[in-house]
């Protein structure tokens, strides 16, 4: 069968689910139906946020599924990840406008994977170039500024670079299991000092009075949520960042992916002071969400951090992604990983500069991930 039409979508739950599974990796927590329409219902990915919904559907002749592209237009840069701030005041400098701009992405998600869900087969690479084209098109038509697919697959990216389309770097800190076998074993790899120096972080948090607890989604209570969302929304306005999950939106995904949302609470007096909450897959932990009213010593470390790769050695699950930026992970284990991004500028001009700009950032941020490696805690026979 050939790629008969390539239509759009306003919401994620016009998509059949049966259609999401067919064309998504089991049991990912956020490549499903549920998690994009959880959001988009709950306006953490909507209109009200600057989201608009514009899903593209790729079908045969038979009208059958071949593909899915999620996508949205947007009108600011937020939890998106694409770091095109200093693009859209360059835009804005020059009298041309940025926004609306199309974004494919996880919403407020920095997780690399696939973005062209394509049904495996002989069509799948023509239907992946038929969405690429269509979308250029669009851009075109409708007069935005550009279409940026934050981290693609390894596979995706060459395949939107032979559109045209400019790669951006970034660095992100990941751990990944090196046949640890449990926490005593990872820090065995670290020379003396080091591992001292971890000991002690984890020491200062369970000589605190703290307990913490390791939940699943589906073991969270509705009435628990509105305390828990509280340390997180308290700490994002701290920072002066927009907290963009409700606690009714918790809740949901929650109870809703179950035991592929994990969360890390940790209570004083049985009353929660701080959380980490967490996203997994069958081989990957994310961390994506942290929230405290306390300032004990290294508390965000021990939640953030080592339960997480704790959780990853009980678990089974060779990789733990604790989200964007951070340098301050080297020290404990997270190794420099460079990730990318692919955008396709409307204006040729504009495309011009900014991709001569994106091959300068590119040689700094391999420079700085061949740096950042060199300030790992292993021993050197690691």
């Amino acid at each position: 069968m050939t790629t008969a039409a390539i239509s759009t979508v306003s919401s994620a739950r016009l998509i059949e689910r049966a259609d999401w599974e067919n064309l998504t990796p089991a049991a990912h927590p956020f490549l499903n139906a549920d998690f994009f329409e959880i959001l988009e219902r709950h306006e953490t990915a909507g209109p009200a946020c600057g989201w608009q919904a514009r899903h593209w559907v790729a079908k045969d002749s038979d009208g059958a599924v071949l593909g899915l592209l999620p996508t949205y237009i947007k009108a600011n840069s937020h939890g998106d990840f694409v770091r095109d701030w200093s693009w859209a005041s360059a835009y804005e400098q020059l009298g041309k406008i940025y926004y609306p701009k199309l974004l494919s992405a996880l919403p407020h998600t920095p997780a690399s994977g696939p973005r062209l869900l394509v049904k495996a087969g002989e069509d799948k690479l023509a239907t992946q170039h038929a969405l690429v084209e269509t979308v250029k098109a669009y851009v075109s038509a409708n007069q935005l500024s550009s279409w940026h697919i934050a981290l693609p697959a390894a596979d995706e990216v060459d395949l939107l670079q032979s559109h045209g389309l400019l790669v951006s770097h970034d660095v992100q800190f990941h751990w990944r299991d090196k046949g640890y076998g449990d926490f005593d074993g990872f820090l065995a790899a670290f020379p003396s000092e080091k591992r001292r120096k971890v000991k002690a972080e984890r020491r200062r948090v369970a000589e605190s009075g703290l307990t913490v607890e390791v939940r699943h989604g589906n073991e969270i209570e509705p009435e628990e949520w509105p305390e828990l969302h509280q340390l997180y929304a308290t700490t994002f306005d701290k920072y002066r960042n927009y907290a963009a999950f409700s606690a009714a939106c918790f809740a949901e995904l929650g109870s809703t992916l179950g035991r592929r949302m994990v969360l890390f609470i940790a209570r004083e007096r049985g009353v929660p002071v701080a959380i980490s909450i967490c996203f997994r897959s069958d081989d990957t932990l994310y961390g994506r969400y942290w929230g405290t009213n306390s300032s004990h010593h290294s508390l965000h470390f021990e939640l953030c951090f080592y339960q997480g790769i704790a959780y990853c050695l009980t678990q089974g699950l060779s990789t733990f992604e604790p989200g964007a930026g951070g340098e301050h992970k080297v020290a404990r284990g997270f190794e420099p990983t460079v990730v990318r991004s692919c955008h396709w500028i409307e204006d040729s001009r504009m495309r011009q500069l900014i991709g001569q700009h994106l091959e300068r950032h590119r040689n700094g941020v391999l420079a700085y991930a061949d740096e950042a490696s060199t300030h790992l805690p292993f021993r050197k026979n690691q």
